[in-house]
């Protein structure tokens, strides 16, 4: 079982900038997908970014792309999405989530909020 920590959400002001994290315990695999998801309140959680554990493939949604970044440091088992030009409807908890094989993500983070003010 693939336990996943986030952390670094916050309150910012429109256009700053926030890096999130999320510390990766158990067996990951090279075609294991690691994205992030975030959820609005009133609204159905979304798909962000995504990345393979071991290749170079990155996946966005289209209203962050030019935006965020996500990436990963395999030394630290750890997964982050940067956030730039961050705006007011950017603000939800977003999710960490794994997909072990590639397909299907199946183990989820806590959430960490993040709030961005016009």
């Amino acid at each position: 079982q693939v336990q996943l920590v986030e952390s670094g959400g916050g309150l910012v002001q429109a256009g700053g900038s926030l890096r999130l994290s999320c510390a990766v315990s158990g067996r990951i695999f090279g075609s294991s997908r690691m994205g992030w998801f975030r959820q609005a309140p009133g609204k159905e959680r979304e798909f962000v970014a995504a990345l393979t554990w071991s290749t170079t493939n990155t996946y966005y949604t289209d209203s962050v792309k030019g935006r965020f970044t996500i990436s990963r440091d395999n030394a630290r088992n750890t997964v982050y999405l940067q956030m730039n030009s961050l705006k007011p409807e950017d603000t939800a908890v977003y999710y960490c989530a794994v997909a072990p094989r590639g397909i299907g993500f199946d183990s989820w983070g806590q959430g960490t909020q993040v709030t961005v003010s016009s």
